[in-house]
């Protein structure tokens, strides 16, 4: 076993120029060698197998069905063989590669879809895995290295310490309210009746400086909210909205996701008290990564997004 992990290429190169060929000796014209060295290395590729490539007599070279069955896999071998160098270069240049990236759900509804789709076009030697994570999950993965990169919310200017980052997008909450209730029709809500309603939101742990940010909005306007329902992904809060438990406040890009049953509303569409317009809390999408030993692969990842974000692209069309 350990002479055939021992088996050189050019020994393989040897018997696919007689298998293909049949003769010895014009395999050695085009190996351009002379035809004892090959015979003895094919004599010696029989001996480390341990059995017959080649039925030979003086008129005519054949092949067994042992030495038929490895033909299309030494094919296979040497132009995976001859492919490596070029490899290492694309993986050592970033064109090819693995990158694992970890995705908040919101940046899903409009940015992403078109970046994956461009970058996969634009770099289609670099394995885009993408997972599903909320922000806090991402964290922890980032710590493990179970993902390169991961694209998360925060408050505006307050990503998480320690990490690189690559600020992508910033946007208001909005309002999400059932379309049944009587604060979705003409005229336009006031602000203080919908701070009144029940609250649908997501948890503290995995959204802090957002979630504080709610709070803070009620707590200026003299108000402690009624929690009604906590759930962790945005399209669960609609789903939650749709079905009458309470009003909710999520990211503008969540109004891509169209559910029966909801409409959304932004501050311009809200009635402060007097003549004050309303102020609604913002959020920020990061890229956030690792910024010791950034991959090829990541780096080219990093800059194709810097690009797309700096040109404000969303990615839909």
């Amino acid at each position: 076993m350990k002479d055939e992990l021992l088996i050189e290429l050019r020994a393989w190169r040897q018997f696919l120029a007689v298998a293909e060929e049949l003769h010895f000796g014009r395999a050695a014209q085009r190996l351009h060698m002379t035809q004892p060295p090959v015979t003895q290395a094919i004599a010696q590729l029989e001996r480390t197998l341990g059995v017959q490539l080649f039925d030979r007599t003086r008129r005519r070279v054949a092949l067994t069905p042992a030495g038929e069955a490895l033909v299309p896999e030494v094919r296979a071998l040497l132009a995976q063989a001859r492919a490596l160098p070029a490899r290492a270069r694309a993986a050592d240049s970033g064109e090819a590669g693995r990158v694992r990236l970890a995705f908040v759900s919101t940046i899903g509804f409009d940015r992403l879809p078109g970046w994956v789709r461009d970058f996969r076009e634009h770099s289609p030697q670099v394995a885009l895995e993408l997972v599903e994570a909320t922000g806090d999950v991402q964290l922890e993965a980032l710590a493990r290295g179970d993902i390169d990169a991961g694209l998360l919310l925060h408050p505006p200017g307050a990503a998480p310490a320690g990490l690189a980052r690559l600020a992508v997008a910033t946007e208001p909450l909005v309002l999400a309210l059932p379309a049944a209730h009587p604060l979705a029709q003409p005229p336009r809500p006031a602000l203080a009746e919908v701070l009144a309603e029940p609250l649908v939101l997501f948890p503290r742990r995995i959204l802090p400086g957002v979630h504080d940010a709610v709070m803070q909005l009620y707590a200026e306007h003299g108000r402690r909210p009624q929690l009604a329902q906590e759930a962790i992904q945005m399209q669960t809060i609609v789903n939650l909205v749709s079905g009458g438990l309470g009003v909710a406040w999520v990211p503008a890009s969540v109004t891509a996701f169209s559910r029966a049953g909801v409409v959304y509303r932004r501050a311009e569409e809200l009635k402060g008290e007097g003549r004050g317009k309303v102020r609604l809390p913002s959020c920020e999408t990061s890229l956030v990564w690792l910024g010791q030993g950034q991959q090829p692969a990541l780096a080219r990842f990093v800059r194709f997004v810097k690009a797309r974000a700096a040109a404000g692209e969303d990615g839909r069309g």
